[in-house]
């Protein structure tokens, strides 16, 4: 942080020079720490409404201890994504409130005095198949302080499967739908609910599903038109982008 810029814009908010909300706005942009291999955005949560995330993939596991320190130095949530068991392990042993979610392969060291979750988010999947992908959003928009519903194993070739969970379906706020193979049960789901419903496509399926791009497509072309699309096997994007419109439709700005 810039403490001379910091310091002065408080300054002039205590001699009434400057407005409060425009020292907020100011301050939005300040600071990041720079620690060599990384530059941690401190003020994430500030402009955005929810910490800086770690993506483990590429990183060491010594880099992503470092971060995740200066995270909770600052008073921040720590979530670490696509994070194996050597990373857990690490952040376990410096903190013992280090939580690890095997099925979404997220690592997360929460803040032991967190607000009730809000509103009403459902993660909905197709097959078995889908779940880890479906719990990397479903634990992503838990951390970002969402009440969370989830209907898994409900693709549209056994449709009653779906439709037994309609009204869950019509009440929520914002809907992920996780699928694979054609990837059809994004555009059920989006005629069925009166809500936002975010479609994240999984590389699951067979040689014709191209690794996910068939259900990608399929996605995109959906009929229903309340439909969005976020990329392959993206349940982290999935559950941000859900818990902010949960936020704003449960009247809790991020």
């Amino acid at each position: 942080m810039n403490e001379e810029k910091l310091l002065s814009i408080l300054e002039r908010v205590a001699a009434g020079r400057v407005k409060p909300a425009t020292a907020v706005r100011q301050l939005k942009h300040l600071p990041f720490e720079d620690v060599g291999f990384a530059r941690v955005d401190h003020h994430r949560a500030l402009r955005s409404g929810a910490p800086e995330v770690i993506y483990c993939p590429g990183k060491t596991v010594k880099q992503v201890v470092g971060i995740a320190a200066k995270l909770v130095k600052a008073g921040s949530d720590v979530l670490a994504t696509r994070a194996g068991e050597a990373v857990f392990k690490a952040l376990k042993r410096r903190w013992r409130r280090a939580k690890f979610y095997e099925a979404a392969q997220i690592a997360a060291i929460l803040q032991p005095k967190r607000p009730k979750p809000v509103g009403n988010l459902l993660v909905v999947c197709a097959g078995t198949s889908d779940i880890p992908v479906a719990e990397e959003a479903r634990v992503t928009a838990e951390v970002l302080g969402n009440r969370v519903a989830t209907v898994y194993d409900a693709g549209v070739a056994g449709i009653h499967r779906l439709l037994a969970n309609a009204r869950e379906i019509q009440e929520a706020n914002v809907i992920v739908v996780v699928a694979g193979m054609e990837g059809a049960l994004a555009s059920v789901v989006g005629g069925i609910a009166g809500c936002p419903v975010i479609a994240v496509p999984t590389s699951v399926g067979y040689g014709a599903s191209f690794g996910g791009v068939a259900p990608l497509l399929t996605m995109l072309n959906s009929c229903a038109p309340a439909v969005s699309v976020v990329n392959i096997d993206n349940g982290f994007g999935a559950g941000y982008i859900a818990s902010v419109i949960n936020h704003l439709a449960a009247g809790k700005a991020r």
